[in-house]
């Protein structure tokens, strides 16, 4: 059998890419952070299979991308991120404390607190195959205490805040805030090849309301501009890695000139993005607008379900069949229709005919455990299936309707779409023989489409015969104030150089060189 992806694809990507790093610091004021390849190791597949048995709670983690707030970012409890490591990824190494204590970690614009495993974790398993930080060790290091934990898509780590210098190539942050990991419980973190993680976010979704390292290094005057850039090289026959520039950028790395988009939220790196185009036709759904998060620290492209799906029909991934969207379009794709066609409010359709108890003006309800009524306690259903089911052909057979097609052709149409669903861990795999004749896919920021190719959005793994070729889109349904909302990782930040730029709260995008 080949290798099962989702919960075992996550790690597969952790076990087998890991980028050494160079650092340096020019006479132009900038300091580069070099990655480099290492080519994936047959032996760790074996580990990255582990992680399909390892349990119901943390492949629940992966299916579901909560983004939990009480006052709008959490600062004491947690964060969760989507980290979907099919594909590269980005390390690097710095040093904590006087002298450097190095580890290799993931710069990651998805999340914002520095950890690296702490020498005070006993009782992981993990922590043995890591470096760790011994406090004794360093002349600089200062007491916090405070206890810390973070849950990521993929697992979760706990310990305390302690207080030292962080090494950055030449440069050194002095009395940074970071976790010091007492446990990793997850089997994510056995086989990953990185220590830690080093956020380059927001302090708003700071765990502990930590100032960031990024924060530091501006406020101690340590970088030329207020502005970090990545490069990354998505040519896996070429072992450099790419190239992470603070303080500005560098014109080798692009061509023409950026388009730049304001942050829209703090917290992520977060902007509004318009609609998603396939095969330059538009998809409909984000007509009226959604947000996107530019994140180094997610490898795929990640968005709401039912553009996904419709991506996947039309490049012929296979997903998993869903009974209940076949269910809906059967009993009730001609009501649908129907209303549709009498101008009836399409977010309340579902409602009208029964299979949503909510007033439909909440978005779309997948990813959302419940919704307790205020007035009588009672569950809205949201988490109901054929609800979601009937949510999705909602939006496709309006977008069918736009292009003026037959009635029995958008029945057709859904029904097939409802066979393109990805599975319950968002894979869906592709004919890696058809990839030259797939469609383009461009997001639009700006007003700017920007394309991504087959070759750019598919995720080929092995060689000859053996290779297996997946969709690098994964559904991911956030709804309404915070959504819908794209995650774009590296799929799209190796084709176009991305520009952070903290001083002007905005992101740039050009194509890279």
């Amino acid at each position: 059998m080949g290798i099962r992806f989702g919960a075992v694809g996550l790690t597969f990507f952790l076990s087998t890419i890991l980028f050494s790093l160079t650092i340096s610091a020019s006479n132009d004021g900038l300091v580069r952070v070099g990655l480099k390849k290492l080519k994936q190791d047959q032996n760790n597949r074996v580990a990255a299979r582990l992680e399909s048995e390892e349990g119901e709670e943390l492949k629940a983690s992966i299916r579901k991308y909560h983004f939990r707030h009480r006052h709008g970012y959490t600062t004491d409890t947690d964060i969760v991120e989507l980290k979907n490591y099919m594909d590269a990824q980005y390390f690097g190494e710095i040093g904590v404390g006087t002298p450097p204590q190095n580890f290799t970690v993931i710069f990651d614009t998805g999340s914002s607190n520095l950890w690296v495993p702490s020498a005070k974790c006993y009782f992981s398993v993990p922590c043995y195959f890591h470096s760790k930080y011994k406090a004794s060790l360093s002349s600089t290091y200062k007491k916090n205490g405070k206890s810390a934990a973070i849950k990521y898509g993929t697992g979760a780590i706990s310990g305390f805040f302690s207080e030292d210098n962080v090494k950055i190539g030449d440069l050194i942050v002095k009395d940074q805030e970071f976790i010091e990991a007492t446990r990793e419980p997850s089997v994510t973190f056995l086989v990953a090849k990185f220590d830690g993680i080093l956020g380059l976010g927001f302090k708003e979704i700071s765990v502990g309301n930590a100032t960031p390292v990024w924060y530091n290094m501006v406020k101690q005057g340590l970088v030329k501009e207020p502005v970090f850039s990545f490069w990354l090289n998505r040519n896996l026959q070429e072992e450099e890695g790419g190239e992470i520039v603070f303080g500005g950028v560098d014109p080798k790395h692009y061509k023409g000139q950026h388009t730049y988009v304001p942050v829209s939220q703090k917290g992520y790196w977060q902007f509004d993005m318009g609609d998603v185009l396939i095969d330059g036709k538009e998809s409909g759904y984000c007509s009226g607008g959604c947000s996107a998060i530019a994140d180094s620290g997610t490898s795929v492209l990640a968005g709401p379900t039912t553009v996904v799906t419709m991506i996947n029909h039309a490049i012929g991934a296979k997903g998993v069949v869903s009974q209940e969207c076949k269910a809906v379009v059967e009993q009730y794709g001609q009501t649908i229709i129907d209303l549709l066609l009498a101008e009836a409010h399409p977010k309340k359709i579902c409602s009208q005919i029964g299979l949503c108890t909510f007033d439909g003006t909440r978005g779309v309800s997948g990813g959302i455990e419940s919704v307790v009524d205020e007035k009588d306690g009672r569950s809205s259903g949201l988490h109901d299936a054929m609800c979601s089911a009937c949510e999705m052909a909602v939006v496709w057979m309006q977008n069918q309707l736009r292009q003026n097609q037959t009635q029995d052709r958008i029945l057709k149409y859904v029904n097939e779409l409802c066979e393109r669903l990805p599975s319950p861990m968002g894979e869906s795999a592709v004919d890696c023989g058809g990839i030259s004749s797939m469609p383009s896919v461009s997001f639009t920021i700006a007003g700017k489409a920007f394309d991504l190719s087959p070759k750019e959005y598919i995720l080929k793994v092995g060689e000859g015969a053996a290779a297996q070729c997946i969709s690098g889109f994964t559904g991911l349904d956030i709804p309404p104030p915070r959504g819908p909302l794209w995650i774009l990782g590296d799929m799209f930040m190796g084709r176009y150089h991305t520009v952070f730029d903290y001083g002007k709260l905005r992101i740039g995008f050009a194509e890279a060189a």
